[in-house]
């Protein structure tokens, strides 16, 4: 059994890391008595957190190009399709990884990750666009930006 030789509170502040490798002995041990539940707790949660933000800033990604897509036509590239296409397969990966991420595909969250993506597509651009979102999840998963129709995915959407 493995026993701290500072206080676990302080460990988890000083070397997280540490504090970490511990926890996963002592787990491993079964020395759930040692535990720092308190900061095992707030990590578990921050990482459920970190989970949803990925997703979440994946779609502020597209949005953002997909703006500068429909308000740029001159100005096109193919970096932009990449991009797109980049944060819909992460969009992939992080929903195989973690299916309950499917509740953020929703319109709000759509809404809301606008506002963002829509001021990174001002501060480049120097243009307006729409205070109210144009985009329904459809269009940050599916539409067409290299004139081909993608059916590819198997993403279930939201109400």
């Amino acid at each position: 059994m493995v026993q701290a030789k500072i206080p676990l509170a302080q460990l988890y502040e000083d070397d997280y890391a540490q504090w970490a490798e511990l926890m996963a002995q002592l787990l491993q041990d079964g020395a759930f008595d040692q535990l720092d539940i308190e900061n095992i707790v707030e990590e578990l949660r921050d990482l459920s957190k970190r989970e949803r933000d990925r997703l979440l800033n994946s779609i502020r990604f597209i949005l953002h190009h997909l703006l500068k897509w429909d308000h740029q036509i001159n100005k096109r590239s193919r970096s932009w399709q990449i991009t797109i296409e980049r944060e819909r397969n992460n969009i992939e990966l992080y929903l195989e990884d973690s299916p309950s991420l499917k509740r953020y595909l929703a319109q709000e969250w759509v809404a809301k990750m606008y506002r963002n993506g829509c001021l990174n597509a001002i501060q480049e651009t120097g243009l307006d666009f729409p205070k109210d979102c144009p985009y329904q999840i459809e269009d940050v998963l599916e539409r067409d930006t290299q004139g081909r129709d993608i059916q590819e995915r198997d993403i279930q959407f939201t109400d």
